[in-house]
């Protein structure tokens, strides 16, 4: 991992959330500037009574924000810890079937050889099911074309192909090139693969309650707005750019959570699936490169 300093990460845009909420940030500061141009015009703008709402506020806003970045952060880990399932499950399923299916005719090695780039083709499909993005050429080279073409028909691709995984396996224990323990480890593994996409479709289909958005919106906005009453007094000037520092802090651990909630898209935030998928690529590749497989028995 690249080592990057403490004073460029400061200064770094890309994955920061700067860019999404500046603009609030800049009206609440103008707005406190308005408070503060009004006090000096001697207008009874100065409210110092209502630091006890805003002290109450702080508490509900602090106990609020800390249970949203905690939520989209649980999202955040479950996707990763879903994603680290299926790369363990399709290596263990290369290297089982790669070293245990018995290969009776010549054909055999380029079937076993298909099924190791369906493993991948699972992830690739799974990575564009989880961005609502169709099959694409990323797996034309992956399968048939008549899968592919079938694939591309399909509500759920990844599903398919565990459907033509488990296909081959029924098939090769039919053949006696499994026995009953290897086919049911093979079928473990794939259930394994399944509880991850359904752990990921999870996470993709199941919202924040949009009532609890909403709230911590008009919370935080409130706090924002009642906030130069009660300091322009003391602060003067300054409170346009103290608000704007404070709804700096508040906006920004909001957007956080809006940023991590949903880890599977293409931002800097986002989890890293392009990366997986070509991991996964190379242990396969590597894998077909060994010499050590169930050879032909002619």
């Amino acid at each position: 991992m690249k080592k990057t300093s403490w004073f460029s990460l400061i200064l770094q845009l890309k994955g920061s959330v700067v860019t999404a909420i500046i603009y609030r940030v800049i009206g609440c500061g103008l707005f406190g500037v308005l408070i503060t141009v009004l006090y000096q015009l001697k207008l009874p703008v100065s409210q110092p009574s209502v630091d006890k709402i805003i002290t109450s506020l702080a508490l509900v806003l602090g106990l609020l924000l800390v249970f949203r970045t905690n939520t989209a952060y649980e999202r955040f880990w479950e996707g990763r810890k879903c994603w680290g399932s299926v790369i363990i499950s399709i290596r263990n399923l290369s290297r089982q079937i790669w070293t245990s299916v018995l290969e009776k005719q010549p054909e055999d090695r380029a079937e076993k050889e298909a099924l190791l780039r369906l493993l991948l083709a699972f992830s690739l499909a799974m990575k564009l099911h989880l961005r609502s993005e169709p099959v694409n050429e990323e797996l034309v080279e992956l399968m048939s074309q008549k899968q592919y073409d079938k694939l591309k028909l399909t509500s759920n691709p990844p599903l398919e192909i565990i459907f033509w995984i488990g296909d081959y396996f029924q098939i090769q224990s039919e053949r006696n090139c499994l026995d009953t323990y290897q086919m049911t480890a093979f079928n473990n593994l794939l259930n394994n693969m399944v509880e991850a996409l359904s752990g990921c479709e999870r996470i993709l289909k199941t919202p924040i309650p949009l009532a609890y958005v909403i709230h911590l919106k008009q919370l935080i906005l409130i706090f924002c707005l009642i906030l130069p009453f009660q300091m322009v007094a003391q602060a003067v000037w300054l409170t346009g750019l103290i608000v704007a520092l404070i709804s700096f802090a508040l906006f920004g651990i909001e957007e956080i959570g809006i940023e991590i909630e949903n880890p599977f898209g293409r931002d800097a935030n986002d989890l890293p699936l392009d990366g997986f998928c070509d991991t996964i690529r190379q242990n396969i590749e590597d894998l077909t490169h060994m010499e050590t497989s169930t050879g032909f028995k002619g």
